[in-house]
């Protein structure tokens, strides 16, 4: 999955939503890409997407890059490496 910059969406990643609010990246589902405590046993069943855990309604599930870029989400900050 990748942000409508083009750059790979990773967990860790800090993003913008609609340019008010914020988020953190906590799950890459189709990758099997998950920042710990969460996981596929936890998120796999959605099969496509990323997990942003937001600061105006918590986990939110982005199921398309379309979705991503409807909702403006941005990345501010890339993933400690």
């Amino acid at each position: 999955m990748r942000y409508p910059s083009g750059q790979e969406v990773l967990p860790g990643d800090t993003v913008q939503i609609n340019t008010r609010h914020s988020g953190k990246v906590v799950a890459c589902v189709a990758e099997g890409l998950y920042l710990p405590p969460h996981s596929a046993e936890q998120w796999g069943y959605l099969q496509t997407g990323a997990m942003i855990d937001t600061d105006f309604g918590g986990l939110v599930h982005y199921p398309a890059e379309s979705d991503l870029t409807d909702d403006g989400v941005e990345l501010m900050q890339r993933a400690p490496q």
